[in-house]
């Protein structure tokens, strides 16, 4: 199963050299405005393969049955963690990538999920957003830096298909899962 996950993320980063699709930028602020002229890629399932930042989410999200959801029509937002947030907890991402975990594993993926298109400028603090694995999320906002449950927003607004993607530096887990 490892060579398959190393593979996927192998495709994955040849597929945003090649697209250039993604950005590192630490900007939380990008505006609705700014957002028409981008144009979605693909729904969020595409856009997530084609960022060098989110191949371990990807991994998981094939692991866990989970790429057709978000092929789907949406709309969705998805808080997306970053490779290096994944990395963080690595130990909790080998158990959960388990077969036998299968079921909590899409349960820390739904909670990264939120029915309905919230961008970055929609978002207000002290809002409650609730997820597809069915707990809240809650976003924080102060000197102009989002964060959802703790995880700062590192790149705000790419657009999908099917929803929007925030890229976040760290990894949700719902009470359930904890």
């Amino acid at each position: 199963m490892r060579k398959n996950l190393f593979g996927i993320a192998l495709a994955a980063a040849a597929a945003v050299a090649v697209a250039g699709c993604g950005s590192s930028s630490s900007s939380t602020t990008t505006s609705s405005t700014a957002m028409t002229t981008q144009t979605a890629t693909g729904n969020i399932a595409t856009v997530a393969s084609t960022n060098s930042n989110l191949t371990t989410l990807v991994a998981a999200l094939k692991a866990g049955d989970l790429v057709a959801t978000l092929q789907g029509t949406g709309p969705y937002t998805v808080f997306a963690p970053t490779n290096a947030a994944f990395a963080s907890i690595q130990p909790t991402v080998d158990s959960l990538l388990k077969p036998a975990n299968k079921s909590k594993l899409q349960s820390v993926l739904k909670y990264h999920v939120v029915p309905g298109i919230y961008m970055a400028a929609d978002l207000k603090d002290g809002q409650l957003l609730k997820t597809a694995e069915g707990e809240t999320l809650k976003v924080s906002i102060k000197n102009g830096v989002v964060k959802i449950n703790g995880a700062t927003v590192v790149t705000a607004d790419v657009p999908a298909s099917n929803g929007v993607v925030h890229v976040i530096n760290g990894v949700l887990v719902p009470k359930a899962a904890q």
